[in-house]
Parts: C-alpha cells; structure tokens; sequence
C-alpha cells in the first residue's frame, strides 16, 4: 500500500503517510536509518507510482476513518526513500489538497538545490528538511551521499529556499554519539541555521533499530549543550525527540497483517504497541508469528526494546 496510517506524530498529530518511493531508493544512506542501509543509490528525479493511484489509496482511506469518526491532521510524505526523488511529486500534492487536509513534506533536502524541487516543496503546508552536519566531513560519514551530490549546493539550496517559503519551515538533526554531537560539529549547525531561520529546530536520536549496529543516541549532556549553543548562535527555537510514541495513536483496519506491514514499511514499530494493538482488535498474535516466518517481517532489538520492521526486501 501507497498510503498508509494515520500513525500518531510527535510533531504532526494524526499523520496519514503517503508512501511515494518503493524500497530502498535514497540520494543518502544515512548510518540511522531505521530502514537500514541504501541499496539503490540515487541522485536524479524519476516517475514512481502514477498519482492517481496514490490519490485513490488515499480517498479509501479517509472514507476509513470517516466511517469510525476518525481524522488526519496532516499527509505526510515520509517513504521508503527520499520523496523528492519523485518527480510527480508536486502532483501528487496537488491532487492531496482536494481533501482539506495538510501536505508534510520530510526530507533529506539533498535535492533542494533543484529549482523543480523547490517549485514541488513550495505546494507543501509543512516542510522538514535534515541538516545533519554542516562539514563535508561529518556530512559523508553521517549520511553517506550520492558520489554526485555537492553539501555546498545542498546548504545554499536550503537556505534559497528558506527565504520564499511561505509554509512551516522546519529542520531536523539527528545526534549520534561521538559523529556529529560535539560542539564544533554544532556550532557549525547553528550558524547554517542563523541563515535559514526555521520556525524550529528539532534534535532528535536514534530510538529504533538503526542500519549500523554501532549506532547510539547523543548523551543527554552533549544534546542540553547543543539546544543551548544553537539558540545562543542563532536565535532558533530548538527542541529535542527523544521520546517513544504510544499506542493511542495507530490506526488499524480489520485487515492487520496489511496495516501493520503498510506501517512497518517505514515506521518500525514496538513489539509492546503491536501487542496492545492485536489484544484491541482480537486478533491472535499468530498472524505475527506468520508473517515473521515467512520473511515478511523481521524483529530487531536496540536499547533493551524489541520492534517489528517490514522485510523491504522480501519479494
């Protein structure tokens, strides 16, 4: 399924997600990434899924909630890969805004530079783009980019777009210990961001499975250094995510093996919450133990805690 959700947000609400770009397509291959490593590199714009369709998936899903009086604060586009990859995805947006509710946009911005990137983005109510470092050097060990992609023209295109934007603007990095949370790496953050000027700026850590083992979460001394040292330098108002989602949040249909796998797919999700989820639905947790056995699902454990991830790359 395109459309998936809604799975609560901690910054958007009720956040239907629109899966634009099949698995595992990314200009980055992001050491965090709780979808694991990047198998198809890519750095050029292309046609995924027809946007009728996506359209389509996603009228179905609000008749959904309409019909248990359910409602979606935003449409997030927060895929398998990089959304911008997606050429029709000013269409799509377009198409979206039929329903009244707002377009989010999360991106890795490694394409901002492109002025049909901007022109698609300008569509959007909300926009995150991530700026992880803002050196070369612990911009490539953190994100692993596209051989052909230039941080520079990745910045600039940032902040070009940052002046014209009339939507919520906001950026997003992720701490990792001892990779980009020391205080040089973040002073250089804040004073891209001195430029840029988001409504907010927002700190986050790996809390699920990461691609690289070796992955962990900033110490909560280096993440209170970093929001004190970028809203000194520059102005923004910084906040962090550090915390788990709850249960009350997750949408799930009579169809669960389809729900959970159209969630999974992007959005790792706690072994806890899918208990609680198949006790409110009636559902035996058999239909977890299948799905695991056939290669469709696959359990990780990190930080003591133990989540479902859809296997991307079962066929």
């Amino acid at each position: 399924m395109i459309v998936y959700g809604p799975v609560p947000s901690r910054r958007l609400g009720q956040s239907i997600g629109i899966n634009n770009i099949p698995p595992k397509i990314c200009s980055y291959s992001c050491i965090y990434c709780q979808l694991g490593r990047t198998d198809k590199m890519r750095a050029v714009r292309q046609k995924f899924y027809r946007p009728e369709d996506i359209f389509h998936e996603a009228e179905l899903k609000m008749k959904q909630l309409d019909s248990q009086n359910r409602h979606a604060d935003y449409f997030s586009f927060v895929p398998d890969g990089e959304p911008t990859l997606d050429i029709n995805l000013g269409t799509e947006i377009n198409l979206l805004k039929q329903f009244h509710v707002k377009i989010a946009v999360i991106t890795n911005a490694s394409l901002l530079w492109m002025d049909d990137v901007k022109n698609d983005l300008m569509k959007a109510d909300w926009v995150s783009v991530s700026i992880d470092a803002a050196d070369n050097n612990t911009w490539r060990k953190i994100d692993r980019p596209h051989g052909s992609l230039n941080q520079r023209d990745i910045i600039n295109g940032i902040i070009e777009f940052s002046q014209s934007y009339k939507g919520t603007l906001v950026t997003e990095t992720m701490l990792v210990d001892g990779i980009n949370d020391q205080e040089i790496c973040i002073r250089k953050i804040a004073e891209q961001l001195l430029l840029i000027q988001p409504s907010k700026a927002y700190l986050l850590v790996p809390t699920r499975p990461p691609a690289e083992s070796s992955v962990q979460r900033a110490s909560k001394a280096n993440l209170l250094n970093a929001v004190k040292l970028i809203q000194n330098i520059s102005g923004v108002k910084t906040e962090c995510i550090t915390g788990d989602e709850e249960e009350e949040g997750f949408f799930f249909t009579e169809a669960v093996a389809d729900d959970l796998l159209s969630i999974t797919s992007v959005h790792p999700v706690r072994e806890d919450i899918v208990d609680e989820l198949l006790r409110k639905r009636n559902a035996d947790k058999a239909v977890i133990t299948r799905l695991v056995k056939q290669g469709k699902l696959l359990k990780f454990s990190y930080e003591g805690k133990k989540f479902y991830r859809k296997n991307i790359r079962n066929k």
